[in-house]
Order: structure tokens, then C-alpha cells, then sequence
């Protein structure tokens, strides 16, 4: 499904300022992978998921999904078959627009742009309804207006309301309070599942990274150092993980959010 590699991404490259972000990096996806990602700050994780969705373009290697070389395809075009959320909710909708209208540009029905009919409000309306949030009942009201959670919620509907061959989750729950992250995370792994999604999420949390999806990632300076799944993932704890991590990078992960969490 997803075929990465080779990728290597320096910024500034050839000044004091210099910053490998990406090296040497190869991953390949199978269809249907939920994939967790856990690293420090400056480890890549989210300079991978901007290389996938063509934010830039890398240095060296290749990008295939789904069978297609998308390495030097720019972003909105990628945008049809990969979804994103981001850490921050206010990114990923239109806050000026209603409720049925961003969703209405989302399933590709053309928003305020045209007319949205009574069958588009009906099927809006059943969407968000599995959402338990009460928006199918508030589908006039500004983006805006809503909290955090919900409009993370409503941006993950949206990104899956066609359901894209990637997904992209880049902590998309940090920002919340644990409760919504809660809820949103269950709302993310109903979705995923029902649609058999290819999804990537990087979290910060061990115990999410552990307990979601079927395999687990973990990356240093811009390199996977550790890509554990089956049989051994389910028996690892999170001391496992840690000392895996210390042996592979040769380092103890320092990250005080990462490790509190």
C-alpha cells in the first residue's frame, strides 16, 4: 500500500545551521496497517508525514502508494487518496463555514458553492450522529463555534467521509483534555476499522503507541530504530520499549512528555 524508500531530507543543507531531518529512511506498508509512531522532538516523525503529503519534496528517494509513484506529485494532488489531522484542532476546516458546508466540500459536493440538498443534510446527519456529540442537530452553526474536540472530531469525519488510501494522524488528540482525546481516539479507531483504512499516527503516549493498530514505529535523528508488530508487540511493556529504544539508538529516550504520559 505504502512503499517508502530511501527518503533523506536535510533543511539549510551546506550551513552551520544544517539539519538532517529525514536519512536514509525505507518503510513499507501493507493494506489495512495501523501503524503507531512514538519519538522525541527533532526524531522526524513529523517531517515523514510532510514528505508523504508532499509538503516538500525529499532529497533522495521515492514515495509509491498504492502502486503509484506519487514522489514528485505536489500536495493537493496527494490530498485525494492521503487524509491528515494535525495536533492543533483549528487546522483542517473552514472555521467561517457551517457545519454542513465543510462537509459538503469534503464528501466533494461542493460546499456553499452549491446547493446542498435534503438528501446531503439527511446523510450529514447520520454521519455525525455516530460522532455522540450532538452536531447532526447543529449542521447551520460556524465550525467556529465548536470545541476543540468536536471539531477534531469533525475533521476526522471529513477526512474519511471518502475514505482516502492513507491516513495521516499527527497527535491529533494532544491538545485535547483527556476525556475528548478519549473519546476522539475511539471515534478514530471505529472509523479506521470500518473502512479499513492504511493509517499512520504518531502519538506521544507508549501505552497508545502499544495498545493501538497492529505494529509500532519508533524513530531517532530521522531513522526508524525500532518497527516491532505480532507477537512480540503484544507481550512488550513499556520498560520493553524503553530499553529497545536505548539499545537501537544508543541513547535513553529523553523526552519528559513521552515519558510521563
Amino acid at each position: 500500500m505504502l512503499k517508502l524508500s530511501h527518503l533523506s531530507k536535510a533543511f539549510n543543507p551546506g550551513t552551520v545551521s544544517e539539519k538532517k531531518a529525514l536519512t536514509d529512511l525505507s518503510l513499507h506498508l501493507a493494506p489495512g496497517d495501523f501503524v503507531t509512531i512514538i519519538g522525541s522532538n527533532g526524531a522526524g516523525k513529523s517531517t515523514l508525514f510532510n514528505a508523504i503529503a508532499g509538503d516538500f519534496m525529499t532529497d533522495q528517494g521515492s514515495i509509491v502508494l498504492d502502486g503509484r509513484d506519487i514522489t514528485f506529485l505536489p500536495s493537493y494532488k496527494r490530498s485525494k487518496s492521503i487524509g491528515r489531522l494535525f495536533q492543533d484542532p483549528m487546522r483542517g476546516s473552514a472555521p467561517h463555514m457551517t457545519i454542513e458546508e465543510n462537509l459538503s466540500m469534503a464528501s466533494g459536493r461542493g460546499g456553499w458553492l452549491s446547493h446542498i440538498t435534503r438528501a446531503d443534510r439527511a446523510a450529514f446527519r447520520e454521519r455525525l450522529a455516530l460522532l455522540d456529540m450532538g452536531l447532526e442537530d447543529r449542521l447551520r452553526q460556524p465550525v467556529g463555534l465548536l470545541s476543540g474536540g468536536q471539531r477534531q472530531a469533525l475533521t476526522l469525519l471529513m477526512a474519511t467521509f471518502c475514505p482516502p488510501k492513507l491516513l495521516l494522524l499527527d497527535e491529533h488528540t494532544a491538545a485535547l483534555d483527556p476525556a475528548t482525546a478519549e473519546k476522539v481516539l475511539e471515534i478514530t479507531k471505529n472509523v479506521v476499522s470500518e473502512h479499513k483504512i492504511t493509517t499512520l499516527m504518531v502519538t506521544h503516549n507508549m501505552h497508545q503507541a502499544l495498545e493501538l493498530g497492529n505494529r509500532t514505529l519508533m524513530m531517532d535523528d530521522g531513522r526508524i530504530v525500532l518497527d516491532v508488530a505480532g507477537e512480540t508487540r503484544r507481550t512488550m511493556t513499556v520498560n520493553d520499549l524503553l530499553d529497545q529504544f536505548h539499545q537501537r539508538a544508543g541513547k535513553a529516550l529523553d523526552n519528559d512528555r513521552i515519558l510521563l504520559s
